[in-house]
């Protein structure tokens, strides 16, 4: 008789964790890409749907983040139904319901009647649809990333997670292209009309190649072993413990609070900059999309090192070191921007080391997350940390930022907003214990924050 390995990812052979990085991470992609693309094309949705007649462009570009940030509130739902799902019935038959609720309800904003067609029901339809995206956004991260970690070789769970992210700078740089693309070949009116609309329809053929390839998907070692009563390691003394919703809701809470910076830096420097450029600095379209490109790239370049990173270093330093940067550059690279005299070569070092230092939380975030949960509420569990922390502090980042510009006409707002978020993230990675990224992801009934000493901490 053969006993199991102590970690269910020793047993995964051939392409499955290739296969699993690729599935698991185009249906981000997808997300992102479609979310940037609307932050991106904000004040021509606010024209379409919200100021069909000449009106107010600050209120309107506050209607359509409205509009932005109503999805968010959607993603909790989203993560604790399709969480609960997915750790019951699997990842694989889980996202791949995600993933066409996701591609309809984008392909749908490309083909939507505007006001002046609609009238009053399109800004409707256009929030319903929205939080349709909401729902499947907060479905995508728990069990993408819960596929990634699960697949992934001992060791690299860092690297993996970080692909997550990845896909993210992707999605939104390919927004950022498409959109920049347009601007370019289009005319202002051109775009305004029916241009706007490209990008959104542009989802179906990509959804479709998303779908092959989660068609294709295995279910993860961890969750096989776990739906068959093997978890790889000795027999337990009594009944296997079902986890305590209170330690369960605590994990939840601490990461969030762990990922509280990167959720609102990540969304005001990477997707609300090009409208607070062109509706605060009076930078043009073309301006703002350069400007998003940079700090997109510079988000890109540093996402997999710090991934890396922290499989050989560890996840605390390499976040600690990202949330303690933004907070201390936050007002500096501002001012940049703010600057009249400053060249376009400082204000894009500026904006690209933004990016850099967003990175430095982001890759190793989603590894960090799934160490926190065990298999049977791993998918839940994450998921919601992700979402909440998104709800509250991505979402209604481009929506508290020009709310409060626009009563106060204080352009450092953005500034501020950075500062506080990611001073409370380097609080919570304090507790984050450096040794979590060692060994196998935790297979018990119980949750951990990270900051419990290794032995007290059950992984079977």
């Amino acid at each position: 008789m053969t006993t199991s390995p102590a970690d269910p990812s020793e047993r995964v052979a051939g392409r499955a964790p290739r296969r699993a990085l690729v599935a698991g991470s185009v249906g981000n992609f997808i997300e992102w890409y479609e979310f940037g693309v609307y932050g991106f094309f904000a004040t021509i949705i606010a024209a379409n749907f919200f100021t069909p007649h000449g009106g107010n462009e600050l209120e309107g570009l506050v209607k359509t983040y409205a509009s932005f940030g109503i999805a968010f509130f959607f993603r909790p739902i989203g993560a604790a139904v399709f969480g609960r799902v997915g750790d019951r019935i699997g990842r694989r038959p889980t996202l791949i319901l995600v993933l066409l609720l996701m591609t309809g309800a984008t392909t749908l904003i490309g083909a939507l009647p505007t006001y002046d067609t609609l009238g009053a029901a399109a800004p409707w339809l256009l929030t319903l649809l929205r939080i349709l995206q909401g729902l499947s956004a907060g479905g995508e991260f728990g069990g993408a990333v819960s596929i990634m970690t699960e697949f992934a070789p001992p060791g690299r769970r860092g690297l993996y997670g970080a692909w997550q992210s990845f896909t993210v700078a992707l999605g939104l740089l390919t927004g950022a292209g498409v959109a920049a693309v347009l601007a370019t070949v289009m005319s202002e009116e051109a775009l305004g009309d029916w241009g706007w609309r490209l990008p959104f329809l542009l989802t179906l053929p990509i959804g479709l190649v998303a779908l092959w390839l989660r068609l294709r998907l295995e279910e993860t070692p961890f969750f096989r072993a776990a739906a068959d009563g093997d978890t790889g390691t000795a027999p337990s003394a009594g009944p296997e413990r079902v986890a305590d919703p209170r330690e369960v809701a605590g994990a939840i809470v601490m990461g969030a609070a762990r990922i509280m910076g990167w959720a609102a830096a990540g969304y005001t420097f990477l997707v609300v900059m090009p409208s607070y450029l062109q509706a605060t600095l009076n930078a043009t379209f073309q301006q703002a999309l350069v400007a998003t490109v940079v700090a997109n790239a510079g988000f890109a370049l540093s996402i997999l090192p710090a991934g890396l990173l922290s499989d050989r270093i560890g996840r605390r330093p390499v976040m600690l070191t990202g949330a303690a940067l933004v907070a201390v550059l936050a007002f500096p690279l501002l001012n940049v921007l703010q600057d009249p005299g400053s060249s376009a070569w400082v204000q894009g070092a500026a904006v690209f080391v933004a990016g850099v230092v967003v990175g430095l939380m982001a890759g190793p975030g989603p590894a960090m997350l799934a160490e926190m949960f065990p298999t049977r509420v791993r998918y839940t569990g994450l998921g919601l940390a992700y979402a909440l922390s998104n709800a509250v502090f991505s979402g209604c980042a481009g929506l508290i930022i020009t709310e409060v510009i626009k009563h106060t006409g204080e352009v450092d707002i953005p500034a501020y907003y950075v500062t506080v978020t990611c001073a409370i993230s380097v609080v919570a990675l304090f507790t984050l214990r450096g040794e979590n990224h060692r060994g196998a992801l935790p297979d018990a009934a119980r949750p951990t924050t990270g900051t419990e000493r290794e032995e007290e901490t059950p992984c079977g």
